[in-house]
């Protein structure tokens, strides 16, 4: 997904129903591959939503709660 795709404008999170943020990759040699996928990031409940082949996975089943130290790391991926 690409920072300027016109749907992050209307893409909300299923459980507070606010925006999302463009989180980019980590580079290669990352031990977590999951960690260092492209996702959406809600980081009011600190909840991460994985991008699947390009499609938002935003059930929210799909989100993944977050440590305090992995919020930290995905603020400073957000893509602006």
């Amino acid at each position: 997904m690409k920072p300027d795709d016109p749907l992050l404008q209307i893409l909300a999170c299923p459980l507070d129903k606010g925006p999302l943020h463009l989180v980019a990759p980590e580079g290669p040699g990352r031990a977590e591959q999951e960690a260092a996928a492209e996702a959406l990031y809600n980081p009011r409940l600190h909840r991460r939503y994985p991008i699947v082949d390009g499609i938002p996975q935003l059930l929210p089943a799909s989100g993944e709660q977050v440590s305090d130290d992995e919020h930290e790391e995905l603020l400073r991926r957000m893509v602006p």
